[in-house]
């Protein structure tokens, strides 16, 4: 048996305590938290080897971003455990029930999913939060994170499993693979005498990566190809405020936008007005032959590929429109699915973008940095889901089940 096979046996035994834990969940949560609280300065250490590291081997600005931890950013990261613990268990509720005319009693429960997989690049505050979805709704983890954040990966994954052994769960209800290679990577996707689902959090490449090999069920998450599209009847100020916001207040994350549609209309008075905006931040601009005739050569000419592109920097593509047909046209084929903004003062055109885009959340006149399980009042999320099955856009606790049917008699046979 290999390192990872032992460790999804130890899950696997470790989630059939876990699936009937009740409040010692709740107990393990909130020492989670105050453990890390307790222990910011050990992580803040570890995470300062692992920035000394991305830094050397060029990491971008963002993904430095992505990457880093302070105080705030700890603290809030244990809050966001005690949070998950102040959340309703969803194990044992009784989704519907009905009594049939033999008498027999049946009814459907919420129940874990069991062991999950979780594979993640330069995000150690996954690590708590993917740990804490899991163990309230009653499944074992096996997390794999990259290489770039492996010191503050190991660092909070061993405060975590101290304080839930400490609350007398087993310790093995949380794991974490320290070999960052890509062959422990593969292995854990084939890992299907133990894994139940596989969710991976990160860049496309490692979404593709995972969907095309795993030998067990995966729930693909985070890919962010998102929009804004500024209507013919938008007020533009509020499409300048949006737009800023959308892209610039934290350009690394998969619900920042990377691709602005402008109805040809208000492209003369809007683009200038945005482009102001943007340029307190530097945003980069790569737009479409009209988007260049009125903003001049300071915007790059877009190609193809632009359109299709995450950038997860400062950098957005920009086209104008002749319709709103045409704008969800383009989102139809370029966008990834995650979120989509209309800015309008059309309440026929804001119908018809809600009914017609096809994506997991779709905003009138909003950011889509709203996209998030926390906003949505979900505690923190596993991640933001771009498939349409087993779950779509954040995915919380209800997302980290499944259900079961149980049925009672009094003899009855068939």
């Amino acid at each position: 048996m290999t390192a990872i096979e032992n460790m999804g046996a130890k899950a696997k035994e470790a989630s059939r305590f876990l699936a009937t834990a009740g409040k010692i969940k709740n107990d393990a949560l909130i020492a989670i938290c105050n453990a890390i609280k307790e222990n910011c300065e050990s992580i803040i250490k570890a995470n300062e080897i692992d920035i000394e590291n991305g830094k050397k081997a060029g990491l971008t600005a963002s993904l430095l971003d992505r990457l880093s931890l302070n105080e705030q950013r700890i603290f809030s990261m244990a809050d966001g455990v005690a949070q998950v613990a102040s959340l309703a268990d969803p194990i044992g509720t009784v989704l519907s029930g009905n009594r049939l005319e033999n008498g027999l009693k049946i009814q459907r429960v919420r129940v874990p999913l069991g062991v999950i997989g979780i594979i993640f690049e330069a995000r150690p505050n996954v690590t708590a939060d993917a740990a804490a979805l899991c163990l309230k709704a009653g499944n074992a983890v096996i997390l794999r994170g990259g290489k770039e954040a492996i010191n503050s990966n190991k660092a909070i994954a061993d405060i975590m499993r101290n304080a839930i052994e400490k609350s007398g769960l087993p310790i093995d209800c949380i794991q974490l693979i320290e070999d960052t290679s890509r062959e422990s990577a593969t292995e854990l996707m084939g890992l299907s005498q133990y894994l139940d689902v596989l969710i991976p959090r990160g860049g496309a490449g490692l979404i593709n990566a995972v969907v095309q090999n795993a030998k067990v069920p995966v729930i693909e998450t985070g890919v962010g190809n998102c929009h804004v599209y500024v209507d013919k009847t938008a007020d533009i100020e509020m499409a300048a405020s949006i737009i800023f916001n959308a892209k610039t207040s934290r350009p690394s994350v998969c619900n920042a936008i990377e691709t602005i549609l402008v109805h040809k209309a208000i492209a003369e008075k809007a683009l200038p007005v945005i482009k102001e905006r943007l340029d307190t931040k530097s945003v980069e601009l790569r737009g479409c032959e009209e988007t260049v005739r009125i903003l001049g050569d300071s915007v790059i000419p877009a190609t193809e590929d632009d359109y299709y592109k995450e950038f997860l920097d400062y950098i957005l593509a920009v086209r104008v429109v002749d319709s709103i047909d045409e704008a969800i046209a383009h989102i139809a084929k370029y966008s990834s699915g995650h979120s989509e903004c209309i800015v309008t003062e059309s309440y026929e055109n804001a119908e018809k973008f809600t009914q017609s885009v096809d994506s997991a959340a779709v905003y009138v006149n909003a950011s889509t940095r709203f996209t998030d399980g926390g906003e949505f009042g979900l505690g923190a999320e596993i991640g933001i889901s771009t498939q349409k099955l087993h779950a779509r856009g954040p995915m919380g606790l209800n997302e980290l089940t499944s259900t079961k049917f149980i049925i009672s008699g009094n003899g009855q046979v068939r």
